[in-house]
This record gives structure tokens, sequence and C-alpha cells, in this order.
């Protein structure tokens, strides 16, 4: 199959590796805003650099991946609907509802396929600790603590692009704790911090957020997300139920010290990013997305997944500037 791919920065030059290894792909054609940066990629790796967007629809692609920057995802997977291209799209499909909603209509009368990048739902360890929570070995699920922390800030000229903490970061772990537990949140409560670097202020953003969110039987969750966190990156869920706890992400790279005599010693490695702690995740997503595409797959996550986990932070967004709990019943999309 011949795969159009749009958006050749740091996660598109990674996804146009993974592709042009895979053995389905017979040949892969890439584009960017940046002709200079698509053509580099494309000689990196045997890929087809076309000299812009419009080359990768009309030059007979069987599908399109979509990791170009954010606000350019809906009108793109509007393009693709409209062309009866399946479509892989990064998180976010949007920065808002009304954009999120107008591409799945898109899609939806098209009647194509859209899988959105949630790649977390592809490690191991969030896919084993889905498992184990169904099997029964916790017992009933009554706490989930879902962490994200990143080592260092993004630029601040990312921050009024990103669409906040909430949006950008911990919809990750909104979207997760849906895919591991199986349960809905039905209200949130949350609230953040700007007392770091001004950028954050000056973007209207924050650095530091956390969430209490209740689901659907009464199970507690708790995220909690940061800009700061110079120990190194952490992402960690933990599952605690009435007979056991399990722990996602806790490993030798993990960057805790612990302040016990016999406690674990500290990593001398931790992640240094998201892409190199979830690289095994991210092909993964591609090659379900192959598959989908072959028919030897259904859609692992589809545009209403990605517009679930956008609920949540939209309630969490609404919550903090408001500082009251917002039940899910409020945001539009439902």
């Amino acid at each position: 199959m011949r795969i159009g791919l749009i958006g050749t920065g740091r996660i598109g030059s990674f996804h146009a590796g993974v592709l042009s290894r895979h053995r389905e792909v017979g040949s892969l054609v890439v584009a960017d805003t940046d002709p200079a940066r698509a053509a580099a990629v494309a000689e990196r790796t045997g890929a087809t650099a076309a000299p812009g967007v419009h080359e990768i629809f009309s030059w007979g692609v069987d599908a399109v991946v979509i990791t170009s920057a954010t606000a350019s995802h809906a009108e793109l997977i509007r393009r693709a609907a409209r062309a009866g291209l399946p479509a892989f799209c990064e998180k976010p499909i949007a920065l808002d509802l009304p954009g999120t909603l107008s591409a799945l209509e898109a899609v939806e009368s098209a009647g194509t396929v859209l899988q959105v990048g949630f790649m977390r739902r592809f490690d191991a360890g969030y896919g084993t600790a889905r498992e184990l929570l169904r099997s029964g070995r916790l017992g009933r699920l009554h706490t989930v603590r879902a962490i994200t922390s990143d080592p260092a800030p993004p630029p601040a000229e990312y921050l009024p692009l990103s669409g906040g903490l909430y949006r950008d970061c911990l919809v990750h772990d909104f979207d997760i704790l849906r895919w591991v537990t199986g349960r809905e949140v039905v209200e949130v409560y949350a609230t953040g911090s700007d007392a770091g670097p001004a950028m954050f202020r000056e973007a209207g953003d924050v650095d530091t957020a956390a969430a209490v969110l209740t689901l659907d039987d009464g199970t507690l969750a708790t995220a909690t997300a940061t800009r700061c966190n110079g120990a190194g990156y952490d992402v960690r869920m933990e599952l605690s139920g009435e007979r056991d706890t399990y722990a996602v992400g806790l490993d030798d790279r993990t960057p805790i010290t612990s302040t016990e005599a016999q406690g674990p010693p500290a990593a001398d490695k931790p992640w240094p990013g998201f892409l190199e702690r979830f690289a095994p995740a991210y092909e993964a997503e591609l090659d379900a997305f192959v598959r989908v595409l072959l028919g030897e797959a259904a859609n692992p996550c589809d545009g209403r997944e990605a517009l679930a986990a956008l609920r949540i932070a939209e309630a969490c967004e609404l919550s903090r500037r408001e500082r009251r709990p917002v039940p899910l019943a409020e945001i539009p999309g439902g």
C-alpha cells in the first residue's frame, strides 16, 4: 500500500521511519509546510518528498497519516474524509469541541476510518494492567492514581497553541483511565498552579495541575501533571483494589529517590522524554493502523474515543476556572 504522511517534525519523522520499514507499506510519500524538512526525512527513510500537502491527496495514496501542527488536524481529517481516505491522526483531532465535532461529522458522513493516536493504549504495562483488572486480581477497584510529569517546559511559543495542560498533556491520562478501567468519568474537580515560569501565566495556562475524577461505578481517580519535573520524564498509573495494587511505569528508569534506608536505588538514566519512553507503543499503534487498513483488525481508537477524552479535559478546564465540581453532563458532545 501507499501511505501519505503529512508533517515531518519530531513525531512525524519517527512515524516516517516506522512506516518505511513496515513490510506492508510499499511506498511512503511525505509532505511538510517546510519542503526542505520533508526532503531530509524522505532521504533518510527512502520515502518520496511531495512538494506540498495537495500532492498527498492527488498522487493516489491509500491512506494518510497526520502528524502536522495541531491547528491543521481537523481540516486535514475533513479533507481525507472528502477524498474517501482512511486517516491516522496524532492527538488531538482539534483543540476545541466544535472543531472536533466538525471533523467527526465529516468522517462519519463519509463512512471513512479515523484512528487517533493515543499511544498509551499500545504500551505493554497499561495493557497488562487492563487485563489484570478485568481478571479480578485486584478485586473491586477503589482508587486510581495517574501521573504525567515532563522534565522541562516546552518552548514559550508552543503554549498558546497547545490548548493548555489539561487538553495537551492530561488528555492522555483521561484516555488511558477510560481504556484501562472500562468506566466513564461522570464528574471532575480540577485545579492548577502557574507559580512556575512566567510564560505560563502569560499564556493563561498552568505549569502544574491536579484533578479528582469520579467514575460511573464510584471509583475515585486522581490525575496530576507538571511541566517542571527536573528529575526526569515520569508517567505512571497505580490501580488499587480490595485485593491488590498494581503500578504501571515503575521500573529502574522511574525518576524517584526513596528516603528509606532499604528503598530502591534512584534511577541513574531516567527517560528523557515521551518519544523514548513510548517508542514501542508508537510503533504498535501504526502497525495497528496498517492492520485496520488490511481489514485484519477493528479500529482500536476511533474519533469518538478521542472526543470522550477531550470532554474530560474541557470539564477540568471549566472546573479550574470556576473553582467548582463539573459534571460531564455539562460538556457538549456526549
